[in-house]
């Protein structure tokens, strides 16, 4: 993928997790041109196959979880697992597998230390974005270095 490739995913992880804390929502405009992108990027080097399996694999899992609890997880979750999917599949499977593992780690994590005792549960949500976006940059750093 390259360094260049690299930054740029980066600086596309980052502007999802940005927004994503802040608005609450992932965006179409961010999502999917960076899964095209992504898909595209891979299968000028060579690692097509292996993204775009990674890519419909977690999107799939996402999209399971969203169909049975739509509150839980959002349509932009299953549309940003395309894209982190399909990164971290370029990278093999063990980048995959941190990701898609670590992400909700994260996520729960996360929850776990705005749910303070006396806090309306009811009212807390926790975005899944930026834990998708940190687990898929950690994964990646990992089996890269």
């Amino acid at each position: 993928m390259g360094w260049v490739g690299l930054g740029a995913a980066v600086v596309w992880l980052a502007a999802l997790t940005v927004y994503d804390v802040r608005q609450r929502r992932l965006p179409n405009a961010l999502t999917l041109p960076g899964a095209v992108a992504v898909l595209v990027v891979a299968a000028l080097t060579e690692c097509g196959t292996s993204a775009l399996l990674g890519g419909v694999a977690l999107a799939a899992l996402y999209l399971l979880v969203h169909l049975i609890a739509p509150a839980a997880m959002g349509a932009g979750d299953v549309k940003l697992a395309l894209g982190v999917g399909a990164l971290t599949g370029a990278f093999g499977s063990d980048a995959w597998v941190i990701a898609a593992v670590g992400a909700p780690l994260l996520t729960a994590l996360w929850g776990l230390l705005v749910l303070r005792p006396g806090r309306d549960r009811a009212r807390v949500t926790v975005p899944h974005g930026p834990s998708m976006c940190v687990a898929t940059a950690a994964a990646v750093a990992m089996v890269i270095t």
